[in-house]
């Protein structure tokens, strides 16, 4: 938080809760810090739903939601703007499928972030999902970048943090059982079985041959090196300087 200057004095943080241990752990992390920061910010909980029941909130929402208020935290619940097609799925388009859900809940989260004035958004994103989207990137996308502990969008309006970027998932694991928090998993139909999940897997095998290869990897993204990189822009930028 202090590397990045994550949070003012007056702060108001919308945190993003999908009800993965990820999420509840960050949600744990910025309700009881509130009672020892050295400034003072309010902190609410969104769930996107997305499985709602005709009448209101589905099942793992409410889940969610009853999790969140055993630890004192406000959750707004909602309906999610789109929901996975089944025939889609069925059909195999998994990639497709991965990407206007995430986008479509990431919509939403920025509409209602925007709505009711909250300019910080906190993401339950740690150093795994750090290194395994520079690798998606690289691999799917052509192009070298991740996502950043702290990332100012629409011209500063809105900010997204994310104050786990330095532990692994295994510490966060570790954290939620110390705290006695239970996931509450998702009803999601591919099941996992995604690129980023195939991503993880292939970085997982690199840490089994070469220990340590993670905590190599998030220092290489602090520590760039352009001239050693094939981005003719930056070359001819840089040859043209007096």
């Amino acid at each position: 938080m202090a590397d990045f200057g994550m949070l003012a004095d007056g702060d108001r943080v919308l945190v993003g809760v999908s009800g993965g241990i990820d999420s509840l752990v960050l949600a744990h992390v910025l309700q009881s810090w509130q009672a020892r920061a050295p400034i003072s910010y309010v902190v609410h909980a969104v769930h996107v739903d997305m499985e709602p029941d005709r009448n209101g909130p589905g099942p793992v929402a409410r889940r969610v939601q009853a999790a969140l208020q055993r630890q004192g935290l406000d959750c707004t619940i909602l309906p999610a703007a789109w929901t996975p097609d089944a025939e889609a799925v069925g059909r195999g388009k998994v990639k497709d499928v991965c990407f206007q859900c995430a986008r479509s809940r990431r919509t939403q989260l920025f509409a209602h972030a925007r709505k009711y004035q909250y300019p910080i958004l906190a993401m339950g994103h740690h150093r795994d999902d750090i290194i395994d989207t520079f690798f998606l990137n690289m691999l799917h996308a052509g192009n070298l970048s991740t996502m950043v502990p702290k990332q100012r969008l629409f011209s500063g309006r809105l900010a997204i943090i994310r104050p786990l970027a330095y532990l692994s998932k295994e510490q966060v694991q570790q954290i939620g059982k110390a705290l006695f928090l239970q996931p509450i998993r998702s009803n999601c139909p591919l099941s996992e079985e995604t690129a980023r999940r195939r991503v993880h897997e292939i970085v997982s095998d690199m840490e089994q041959r070469l220990p340590g290869a993670r905590e190599h990897i998030f220092a290489a993204l602090a520590n760039i090196r352009p001239d050693y990189l094939l981005d003719p822009q930056y070359r001819n930028d840089h040859a043209n300087r007096p």
